[in-house]
């Protein structure tokens, strides 16, 4: 079976990445399938930076605001539902165009990996939080190196959710995540995908991007929005978001607002150092760096050349 083209826009956060997606859309007959694991949820549009109808300039777009915020929403939910939206995007022989800064559901998406059938164990994952909560996050990464040092060395130490997933599929499958990803590397990905990253070569310039993009989130209601988040039930992802966690301490009045959007910015920053990391790992990835080109025309007229250069048949 030949495989399906896929462009994808990719990188860290506060680049972009959105607007260069609807230019591709606009400019090959495309549709856009996000892959931010914040935008799925409902009613979360300031923190997660969900485009605007003026954003999407008509381009349809896949993946947005499709999911409650008090629902579990797994990665392996993300590709069996973003899968489907590609195939519908093909079958009106269109091009897909994945966008986003989630990693891990970009490569699990693109690369086609698989997952095992298996049940959730709510009492477990239960119990594994609050095993975070009280020891931190550095005694799940030691329970999984007991059987998955591999793992345990791949996910980030204070990503609490996807430690506990690990945990999770070995406790109730039997089969480690390292064993899951080397069997679904064995399968030829179903996409062939000219991914395109943005980011700048000047770190310091697209920190500066981030503390501007949260300024502007805070006038567009963001303390409101977060504050809707704080009133969810402790289960909830949504409330794991950056964005939206570092304001629980103003709401519970340990810290004052300005001291709560610093740590904002800050943990932002952070994440944007940890998606470049992520991503440059990729060495399919074109990179392209805002800060040595002119202007946005000169980056989607880079980007449109990567794609003509695949030859495909749209």
């Amino acid at each position: 079976m030949e495989a399906v083209p896929v462009a994808a826009v990719v990188g860290p956060t506060a680049t972009g990445k959105t607007r260069l997606a609807v230019e591709i859309a606009l400019r090959f007959s495309g549709e856009v399938v996000s892959a931010d694991s914040m935008q799925i949820y409902r009613g979360l549009a300031v923190g997660t930076a969900k485009p605007t109808a003026a954003e999407m300039r008509g381009v349809p777009h896949h993946m947005v605001g499709c999911v409650g915020p008090e629902e579990t929403f797994s990665v392996a939910d993300y590709v069996s539902a973003a899968s489907a939206c590609i195939r519908g995007i093909r079958g009106r022989r269109r091009l897909p165009v994945v966008a986003g800064g989630t990693g891990l559901y970009i490569r699990a998406l693109l690369r086609g990996i698989g997952f095992a059938p298996q049940g959730r164990d709510e009492t477990l994952r239960a119990a594994l939080r609050r095993k975070a909560e009280a020891q931190g996050p550095g005694a799940l990464v030691e329970e999984l190196r007991s059987f998955d040092p591999d793992s345990a060395e791949r996910i980030d130490p204070h990503d609490v959710s996807r430690l506990i997933r690990a945990i999770e599929l070995y406790r109730t499958t039997g089969l480690t995540m390292t064993e899951q990803n080397r069997r679904s590397r064995a399968v030829p990905p179903p996409y062939d995908v000219c991914m395109i990253g943005l980011t700048c070569r000047d770190r310091a310039k697209l920190y500066a991007a981030i503390d501007r993009r949260v300024d502007g989130m805070m006038e567009r209601g963001l303390v409101r929005e977060a504050e809707e988040v704080f009133r969810l039930p402790d289960r909830c992802t949504a409330k794991q978001a950056i964005g939206y966690k570092e304001f629980a301490p103003y709401f519970r009045g340990e810290c004052t607002l300005a001291q709560a959007v610093e740590t904002v910015k800050r943990e932002s920053r952070r994440y944007a150092k940890r998606q470049l990391t992520w991503f440059r790992r990729d060495e399919g990835v074109h990179w392209i760096f805002l800060d040595e080109l002119p202007s946005f025309g000169s980056v989607c007229e880079r980007s449109f050349d990567l794609i003509r250069e695949r030859r495909w048949r749209l």
